[in-house]
């Protein structure tokens, strides 16, 4: 029973570490599912696409906090692995094996139960998060919280094909702001990345935009099109975005 027990504490540990970690890379402005996926890949060693290691070895908070988790994460493995050799030899051992399994399985089903509930999984976040804040020196940005990004407001990237409505147009013309809607950078096919741009940066075929507004106007601007309906839409956002300054 012993060696069954180990095993359930390591994977609790396990789980609450990489939640400490998923959190501590969300302060530093990484989404909470990039931050789980990187924490729990990290930990696993499982490792990143180029573009996901890259947003953590250049950024030094996120990469000292990914540094711990591969070593965490390597004396884990190896524990885990010997607990769960000690375990299977005790369930082998002549006596009665179900209860032993019963739990087992009754552990590793609420270790489960507990890493998908959402209950658990704001309330873990809020205290993590305040404690990293009081105890650590990690540089916190909370930008979902900062940009209303859980409520009605949202960042989306905008791929610019040849048929956009913005393609070759200034961003003067395009009048985005008037529907609530801020360019926060232009990313270009060769890799160049604008932020805030100006007015007078032209929209060109290839481009990424990142857009920062309100989710529905966001939505009806991703599929405009060049046509009297495209106008006709982007009337309508600038009057909501009206009503939304006068409410």
């Amino acid at each position: 029973m012993v060696p069954i027990a180990s095993l359930l504490l390591l994977l609790v540990l396990s789980l609450v570490i990489t939640r400490v970690a998923s959190v501590a890379l969300s302060l530093t402005g990484l989404s909470i599912e990039s931050a789980r996926f990187q924490a729990r890949s990290a930990y696993t060693g499982v490792g990143f696409t180029t573009a996901e290691a890259e947003s953590v070895v250049g950024h030094p908070v996120r990469r000292r906090i990914v540094m711990l988790l591969m070593l965490l994460g390597n004396v884990g493995a190896v524990t885990v692995v010997s607990s769960v050799i000690i375990s299977a030899i005790d369930l082998a051992s002549p006596g009665p094996t179900l209860p032993p399994l019963l739990v087992l399985i009754a552990g590793v089903t609420g270790i489960v139960i507990f890493a998908h509930s959402r209950a658990v999984d704001v309330v873990l976040s809020r205290v993590i998060a305040q404690l990293l804040r009081r105890f650590t020196t990690i540089e916190v940005h909370d930008y979902a919280n900062l940009l209303h990004l859980s409520g009605q407001y949202g960042v989306v990237e905008l791929p610019v094909e040849k048929d956009r409505w913005l393609t070759h147009a200034p961003l003067c013309e395009l009048d985005l702001p008037l529907e609530g809607v801020l360019v926060l950078g232009v990313q270009s096919p060769s890799g160049q990345y604008v932020g805030a741009p100006q007015g007078d940066t032209t929209v060109q075929p290839g481009d990424v935009l990142i857009l920062y507004g309100a989710t529905d106007r966001l939505a009806k601007i991703e599929v405009r099109r060049p046509d009297a309906a495209g106008e006709q839409c982007r009337r309508e956002g600038i009057s909501e975005h009206e009503r939304r300054l006068g409410s």
